[in-house]
């Protein structure tokens, strides 16, 4: 069936998408505001974009009046965010962080979640995640309807060490950071434990 986005609406037309662009990667990304209070949030329209420089982007909506969220406002005022990727373990308290929740409201402390210092950020990231990026701001893209796309440098990654098989030269088990990516609907979920391997002739290869 053919959709022609002329004819759709925002909503009709992010449903399609969300529904059609499987798995997505969640961005977990904790930022700090302009007095230091901290906040969570988790965003699916994300992805490696960049390898080198390495750039992460995340895109995102506006609240419901048409203001800021506490993301990108911390963001903006700051230039500073981590992003973390979501375990299985993780995936509930993630899923608190995604409520609406005043700007002081500190979403890790809602969901439970411990912190850990960051490297090169002010911005902590959240203890017991798989993977960790600390970025710094490159550049927010302002899209009509005060939409936003945050395109952000990765300064330094931290990767739990079960998971790395080979740190020299970079081999890492995806299997055993056991992520979550969102599918379909607003309650729909996949855990990342499935790989398959092709050859170069495009034939599948044993796990």
């Amino acid at each position: 069936m053919r959709f022609d986005v002329a004819t759709l609406d925002a909503e009709m037309c992010g449903r399609l998408l969300t529904a059609t662009v499987l798995p997505r990667p969640i961005a977990w990304v904790v930022t700090l505001a302009a007095d230091g209070s901290r906040n969570a949030a988790p965003f699916s329209f994300f992805n490696a974009l960049c390898s080198w420089p390495p750039i992460l982007g995340f895109g995102m909506q506006p609240r419901d009046d048409g203001s800021a969220k506490d993301t990108l406002a911390n963001i903006l005022a700051t230039s500073e965010f981590v992003i973390n990727l979501v375990s299985f373990e993780q995936a509930g308290a993630m899923n608190v962080t995604g409520g609406h929740h005043p700007p002081a409201v500190d979403e890790l402390t809602l969901a439970g979640l411990a912190s850990i210092a960051s490297d090169r950020v002010a911005p902590p990231r959240i203890a017991g995640a798989p993977v960790a990026y600390e970025c710094r701001l490159r550049e927010v893209i302002e899209i009509e309807g005060g939409r936003a796309i945050v395109l952000g440098d990765v300064v330094m990654l931290h990767i739990v060490d079960q998971a790395v098989t080979d740190a020299a030269r970079g081999h890492i088990d995806g299997a055993v950071l056991d992520l979550v990516g969102r599918m379909h609907g607003r309650d729909r979920y996949l855990r990342a434990r499935d790989p398959f391997r092709l050859d170069r002739s495009g034939h599948p290869a044993n796990h």
